[in-house]
């Protein structure tokens, strides 16, 4: 099968949607979801962070065994074993049975979705990688845009458990596309890292300091981010009364405002460094989670002030991620593939912890969800400070 730079993006872009469409696309069936099994929405949103975990752990595992036995097996099983967790999803009748099948679920997920990368590097290489690589970015900040819209719909036609249906649909569509339209992209002839060269390979990034400051941004804008989103049901749902309907519209502003930042930060590059864009990013961050903690403690937190603080503090997401991960692959060229498989795992294990802090206590307030950002741009802030060099001035890309 021929593969050119343009298949190849709507192949591994189709592949990279189903995980933002995973966490997102129920999100506005919560409550509803809630109500069905017995449990508050606080403990039905732990939901989330159990996705979380579990796609931190597929892609740590099943990223160094795609490496072995070739990215074609790996991703269609992984794919399997999403499509048969959804459909079980769709019979759960209590809170622990739901998180059991999100876990697994997610194992599936992150078994697929790791190999996107992988499979653009064993194509292609230099601009053209580069152009696949900003297609499956776009296609990451869009579908969670579309994914609630998608959900409510969904939701509305027949109830939560046709959003899980849909969602094993996906996947098999993705096993029938992928299975039919994409080789075998690893290069058989390569050597295979062994097991505990792999764990020698994670060990040299976490030993890194500098490379562990980027990680330390990334993972903790990425904290603050699912603070958020775990919250998200509660705040517009709950807190101001949005109906399922109007949800994805409040929450899919803030992937604009990503999207966004993502073209300002490229613009910025022109004449700044990646390091000076994320110290910037890092800044106005803490300042929006510092604007959100002083407006709930002075009971200012209406819809008004909220959203907007939500989406300056989201939005330099665009700023952060894309320049941290650059910054981190300069030190990590030689086992990229290693390095970014780390990012993941630790980026979506704090997301997820995140979300349990925001969703364990069951406070029926804004305090777990504006907290819990603060600390997280704190995190970021110090870990950058610390670990990494000041960027000189006049420093360029």
């Amino acid at each position: 099968m021929e593969l050119n730079p343009r298949r190849v993006a709507l192949l591994v872009a189709a592949n990279t949607a189903l995980a933002p469409f995973a966490i997102d696309a129920y999100l506005p069936a919560i409550g509803v979801l809630a109500e069905n099994i017995n449990a508050s929405i606080h403990h039905t949103e732990l939901s989330i962070s159990m996705f979380l975990f579990g796609f931190a752990i597929g892609q740590l595992c099943f990223g160094p065994l795609s490496d072995r036995v070739g990215r074609k097996p790996v991703l269609l099983s992984g794919l399997v074993v999403f499509l048969l967790a959804s459909l079980m999803i769709t019979t759960v009748d209590s809170l622990t049975s739901l998180l059991v099948w999100r876990f697994i679920q997610a194992l599936g997920g992150g078994a697929c979705v790791v190999n996107s990368a992988a499979i653009v590097r064993d194509c292609f290489s230099g601009r053209e990688a580069a152009k696949v690589m900003s297609t499956m970015a776009m296609i990451m900040m869009l579908a969670p845009l579309v994914a609630p819209a998608v959900g409510s719909i969904l939701l509305h036609i027949a109830g939560w458990w046709l959003i899980f249906v849909f969602l094993a649909a996906y996947a098999g569509f993705l096993l029938w596309l992928l299975g039919t339209r994409l080789p075998e992209t690893r290069d058989t002839n390569l050597p295979a890292a062994s097991p505990r060269q792999v764990i020698r390979n994670y060990a040299s990034v976490l030993r890194h300091k500098e490379g562990m400051g980027y990680i330390c941004a990334v993972a903790a804008s990425f904290a603050g981010l699912f603070a958020f989103v775990t919250a998200s049901p509660f705040l517009y749902l709950d807190y101001f009364s949005l109906s399922p309907s109007v949800y994805p519209m409040v929450f899919g502003v803030n992937v604009l405002v990503i999207a966004l930042s993502n073209r300002v930060n490229i613009h910025l590059l022109r004449k700044r460094s990646p390091q000076q864009n994320l110290r910037l990013g890092l800044t106005i961050q803490l300042i929006a989670a510092l604007g959100l903690v002083i407006a709930t403690a002075l009971n200012l937190a209406s819809l008004y002030v909220v959203v907007p603080l939500i989406m300056l503090f989201t939005g330099m997401i665009g700023l952060i991620t894309p320049n941290a991960i650059s910054a981190l692959l300069d030190h990590f060229g030689h086992i990229s593939a290693t390095a970014t498989a780390l990012l993941g795992g630790i980026q979506f294990s704090c997301g997820a912890i995140a979300g349990v802090l925001v969703g364990l206590f069951q406070v029926e307030h804004l305090w777990p969800m504006v907290l819990t950002m603060l600390g997280a741009a704190l995190l970021g802030n110090i870990g950058v400070r610390k670990l990494t060099r000041k960027p000189a001035y006049g420093d360029s890309y």
